[in-house]
């Protein structure tokens, strides 16, 4: 997101001698993308963020494709998946290609480890949950409803409140952003976007630490999971400024778009990926024309697969999916409403949906593990 924060203490300028109250030098880093030309922010730390005491790979991370590439609808229950364990170190994988990579996890507990994936940003949508996103960067509190958008190489810990929490993971090698046609030439949101940066939040308290120790980092890179044992708090940052930071939308944020007659799925575009795009499906009004037929019309997409999770049991299309459902349709046949959802959708006046969409522009791979969760009947699912 390109907007410009500040947290904590900074020097007035940057690249400048900068002490701490006993005199010694804080430590400057730059974090960014695209080498020094992209989005990037100043963070000044009590101690060198390189002082690793010890490295390990942990496993590996390479996800295994169902060998069976028949062509056909399929529709996972996410439900049926073990619930527990760590919400970075024991997600499922779903779907994924060389771009994007959707997973799922529901974990019982909070991380004592610090966790930092480097090979992609991550959007987190949280299903079920309450807590708080802690960074280096500072405390994001989260709810369900809320999409986690952590770029790459940014420390993290989630701490979780009590109850039962769901967590979609979206994975992407390129960098996430806003919808270019939201927004202008300076960046800012343009008017008639279907969210604005008032409904964007930020980091709000930083609380610098400055212990000395072992300190676990995680850290995913090279398809891999690698342990680093630090000898100092990482979350040491006293401050920061600039462009470059983790941040939260939550989708009842985003204001939907009617028309007179059904609108197609880029009205409901949220952001955008290298390869993908990912779209929020809200509660909104059906469209106002007498005639208007409020369910999407068949239609076939020749370059891309569509994904629907859906974060309720009601979909105005669909029948037999249910809370926590994930459906592939994949390019290369047609898909649309169920039978008998056209009639019914006829005089309907609103929907209460909630769903995250991933469109995908190069064919996805279903990962073996989601196959033990699969309805195999999906396919058929459209006959009378």
């Amino acid at each position: 997101m390109p907007m410009y924060h500040t947290l904590g203490r900074i020097p007035r300028k940057r690249h400048t001698a900068f002490r701490a109250p006993d005199g010694h030098l804080y430590a400057e880093e730059l974090m960014g993308e695209e080498g020094f030309s992209g989005a990037s922010s100043l963070l000044y730390r009590q101690r060198p963020p390189t002082s690793v005491k010890a490295v390990r790979r942990l496993r590996e991370a390479l996800y295994e494709a169902d060998p069976d590439r028949t062509l056909h609808h399929r529709h996972f229950r996410t439900a049926g998946l073990t619930r527990g364990g760590s919400p970075t170190l024991d997600r499922t994988p779903l779907l994924f290609n060389d771009e994007v990579t959707m997973l799922f996890v529901a974990p019982d507990r909070a991380d004592e480890h610090f966790y930092r994936n480097a090979q992609a940003d991550e959007v987190v949508y949280v299903s079920q949950g309450k807590g708080v996103l802690a960074t280096e960067f500072g405390d994001l509190p989260f709810e369900p409803g809320d999409y986690l958008v952590i770029h790459r190489g940014i420390l993290h810990r989630y701490q979780f409140d009590a109850g039962d929490a769901r967590l979609l993971v979206i994975e992407s090698r390129g960098h996430v952003r806003v919808p270019r046609r939201y927004r202008t030439d300076q960046g800012q949101m343009k008017e008639g976007a279907p969210y604005s940066e008032r409904d964007v939040r930020r980091p709000e308290t930083l609380t610098p630490h400055d212990e000395t120790g072992d300190f676990t980092l995680i850290v995913k890179q090279g398809h891999g999971l690698n342990e680093l044992i630090l000898d100092h708090h990482p979350f040491d940052v006293v401050g920061w400024d600039g462009c470059y930071y983790p941040w939260i939308f939550n989708i009842r944020d985003f204001e939907p778009i009617v028309g007179r007659v059904h609108q197609p799925p880029p009205v409901h575009q949220t952001f955008e990926g290298d390869g993908f795009v990912i779209c929020s499906f809200c509660p909104r009004p059906y469209d106002f024309d007498p005639a208007a037929v409020p369910v999407p019309y068949n239609h076939s997409n020749v370059d891309s697969d569509e994904v629907l999770f859906y974060a309720s049991s009601e979909f105005m299309s669909r029948k037999g999916i249910e809370y926590g459902s994930v459906t592939l349709h994949p390019c290369g046949m047609p898909h649309g409403p169920h039978p008998g959802r056209v009639e019914a959708s006829l005089g309907a006046k609103e929907t209460h949906e909630l769903a995250v969409m991933l469109d995908s522009f190069r064919s996805l791979k279903v990962a073996r593990p989601a196959l033990a969760i699969e309805d195999p009947t999906y396919f058929a699912s459209w006959r009378e």
